[in-house]
């Protein structure tokens, strides 16, 4: 999957490609984040397209033949042939709308552009790769929707009293769309669950969030009958970008969160202990919703508050671990070196390529050098070399850490020359510059290596230069 992006903020137009892992590193105000929220609303977005009513997949004669017999088929090739030209209209929307995203004007994403492209050669095998069962049932009667592993049709059946038919055309062409949608690109698209640079926040003051919105439903019960309570909601929350606005809701819902269990904590629990590792401690969610933190081998159950940044800047990524993680999803940190020990950054740069051999997809945003030379070490050590196996095991490395190299793409935020759409000439601009990975040597992070190097070059000279 390859996106490409034109006048995204300071991105006047720029290229990646989704990994296995993937890094955007560079200076401030470059652009990571812009990168990262889009992509984050698009996934966002296109999860819930899956139950969207814009689409018109159906022709009408297969309604009536179900009305009919009971019983239909597509074809879901013919629309995997279409796949792109969905998705290019489904990207035309979200440009109109990626403001939203932001919480911004539309004045400042008014000629932006947001474009997803997909390999050809993935689309057969991807659909034969997906079995789909669903089944709505309105009253006592009933719409299944089938599809058996390997097979390029999907079944629909309805079970109705012809008499008493409550599905109408529309109904039914929605659930076939959705059906369409969800098994075309579901594969192809990972569920998006994101930590946001202001995490941290979210976690100390998740109380009084709640307070917010209570006071606010209050607020709603009182307001004179012809204000719309939808409205007065959404406007409370407008003023955050979409991802802040999922880390605060996440935060506020932990007691429903812990009723559930990721894979990784049924058959993973080393990972959650590394986890624990960098925290030192463990969280713990009341039956009053009282969020706490544990410190390893103390008698003491600290408030965030209390506890440290670092603590705090982690909650709703272990959480996420232990409660929600799911094969195939895209786990998405901004500065997952937040108010971290350089130690615990070359920790979670360790926990990060465990989780992507696990099967879920990382994209980070990074200033850390921490945690890019702990990547190009994971790299280095993934070679069937003697010595290497032993410096792996003196210094304490798991074999599940270490990375192929072909599953990274790291993108360097910076200005280049770039050849821009329409033009015959290149011409400098902000962009995103994909940088050399190889297996023997890592990463090429010339972003940190010229400052490295700078300050080098002066505490040389300041121990060996003479008057």
């Amino acid at each position: 999957m390859r996106i490409k992006v034109k006048n995204l903020g300071v991105l006047k137009q720029a290229e990646f490609s989704l990994g296995d892992f993937t890094i955007i590193c560079g200076e401030n105000n470059t652009g990571k984040t812009y990168a990262t929220y889009a992509l984050y609303g698009f996934l966002d977005l296109l999860r819930k397209q899956f139950r969207s009513d814009d689409h018109r997949y159906l022709p009408k004669r297969v309604f009536d033949d179900l009305v009919e017999n009971g019983v239909s088929r597509l074809n879901l090739a013919k629309y995997a042939q279409n796949a792109q030209k969905i998705l290019n209209r489904i990207c035309r929307g979200y440009s109109l709308d990626l403001h939203d995203v932001f919480s911004a004007s539309q004045e400042k994403f008014q000629d932006c552009q947001f474009r997803v492209f997909l390999e050809n050669n993935t689309m057969t095998s991807s659909i034969k790769s997906i079995s789909f069962e669903r089944n709505i049932g309105i009253g006592r009667q009933t719409l299944s929707l089938t599809k058996d592993k390997e097979s390029e049709e999907l079944e629909v059946s309805l079970l109705v009293d012809k008499q008493r038919r409550s599905f109408t055309y529309r109904f039914v062409e929605r659930r076939i769309a959705g059906a369409i949608h969800e098994i075309i690109f579901g594969s192809l698209f990972p569920t998006p669950f994101i930590a946001s640079a202001e995490r941290t926040g979210s976690a100390i003051f998740r109380k009084e969030l709640n307070f917010a919105r209570n006071r606010l439903l209050k607020e709603m019960s009182q307001a004179d009958e012809k204000i719309d309570p939808r409205e007065l909601l959404y406007k409370s929350y407008q003023d955050y970008p979409l991802p802040v606005e999922k880390n605060v809701d996440f935060t506020r819902q932990l007691e429903d969160v812990v009723k559930q269990k990721s894979f990784l904590t049924d058959k993973h629990p080393e990972v959650l202990k590394k986890f624990a590792d960098i925290i030192g401690g463990e969280y713990r969610v009341t039956r009053n919703n009282e969020l706490f933190f544990v410190p390893r081998g103390k008698r003491v159950k600290l408030g965030m508050d209390e506890s440290a940044s670092g603590v705090r800047s982690m909650l709703d990524i272990g959480f996420y671990l232990r409660h929600v993680a799911k094969r195939g999803d895209l786990l998405m940190v901004d500065e997952p070196e937040l108010n971290l020990h350089p130690e615990n950054q070359r920790r979670i740069a360790r926990l990060f390529a465990q989780l992507v051999n696990l099967g879920i997809k990382v994209f980070i945003t990074t200033h850390s050098d921490y945690i890019v030379k702990e990547l190009n070490t994971l790299i280095m050590l993934n070679q069937e070399k003697s010595h290497l196996k032993k410096i792996a095991k003196r210094e304490g490395y798991d074999k599940s850490e270490f990375l192929n190299s072909e599953k990274i793409k790291m993108y360097i935020a910076e200005e280049d020359l770039i050849m821009l759409d329409g033009n015959q000439r290149r011409t400098r601009c902000q962009t995103l510059v994909k940088a050399k990975i190889d297996p023997e040597l890592g990463i090429e992070a010339r972003s940190f290596d010229k400052t490295i190097n700078e300050m080098n070059e002066i505490q040389d000279a300041i121990l060996w230069e003479e008057d």
